[in-house]
């Protein structure tokens, strides 16, 4: 992974579709919408982060 890996309740530095990665690093193929500013939702799994994939322009 060579992106940044975010926390659920983290402030979310760029707006963009995020994938939730799973706690041993692996894609989930689930993604969320980010919204600069606003705060990460709870993951479905413990342990599970986002990692932006797509930033808006």
């Amino acid at each position: 992974m060579g992106k940044q890996a975010l926390k659920p309740g983290q402030k979310v530095p760029r707006s963009g579709q995020y994938e939730i990665i799973g706690s041993r690093g692996g894609q989930t193929g689930e993604e969320i919408t980010g919204v600069k500013g606003k705060i990460l939702p709870p993951t479905p799994k413990p342990g599970q982060k986002f990692v932006l994939v797509d930033p808006t322009k």
